[in-house]
């Protein structure tokens, strides 16, 4: 693919997912942009389906759905609502502690800033983005290994992980498509540009991408 065909990549690429169910975690951002339930769903959806993730999500939230009233649920409690979430356990106690650092350093609101962000524990670089674009708005890039896998097959870019691709797309992708590109690439790659056996036989973009590491498609 070169430079200047991304805008008709993702031109179409935005008609193509309108077929296919929105990631949860947009589910949840769009619902009332409550930044602490962004960040709160983008740690249930690690490893998770979104099916469950936006089952587990609501059934938290009914308990709890501010760090105040979260701090006051047991694990015990957190785990009971969150399971079958992958790793619920680990995540319960996670979002229990994060939620005591919101309170206590940060006024029980969640950081607007990148590097405030990663301070918490077991929260990277994709879920900071994710908080920063879905939950304030802000410009930032959400990268995942469908960005990364989807991004390198194109040949728009070349690079050997998510956080070299992000830097990569900080440099050349148009600033239009920095909030939208996550959820795009999200859902485009679980029902088409799938990590193995790609469908590209049936892909709207099989003309402009390059296939890259592609060896095997349907």
């Amino acid at each position: 693919m070169k430079d200047d065909q991304i805008h008709q990549a993702m031109a179409i690429v935005a008609e193509a997912v309108t077929q296919w169910v929105t990631p949860a975690v947009t589910i949840v951002a769009t619902q009332d942009g409550d930044p602490f339930k962004v960040l709160v769903s983008c740690i249930l959806s690690l490893r998770t389906r979104d099916q469950v993730t936006a089952e587990t999500s609501g059934r938290l939230f009914a308990l709890a759905d501010t760090p105040e009233k979260l701090i006051h649920l047991s694990v015990d409690e957190i785990e009971k609502a969150i399971y079958p979430a992958g790793f619920y356990r680990n995540k319960a106690r996670q979002i229990l502690e994060i939620s005591r650092e919101l309170v206590e350093r940060y006024g029980s609101q969640v950081p607007d800033d990148l590097d405030e962000l990663l301070k918490f524990n077991g929260v990277g670089r994709k879920t900071a983005n994710l908080v920063l674009t879905l939950g304030f708005g802000k410009a930032g890039i959400c990268v995942d290994t469908h960005v990364h896998r989807i991004c390198n097959r194109w040949g728009y870019i070349k690079t050997r992980n998510p956080e070299e691709t992000e830097k990569a797309l900080r440099l050349k992708l148009p600033s239009q498509y920095w909030i939208p590109i996550n959820d795009m690439l999200v859902t485009f790659g679980q029902n088409m540009c799938t990590p193995l056996s790609p469908k590209c036989s049936q892909c709207p973009l099989y003309q402009l991408c390059d296939r890259a590491g592609v060896s095997k498609f349907r």
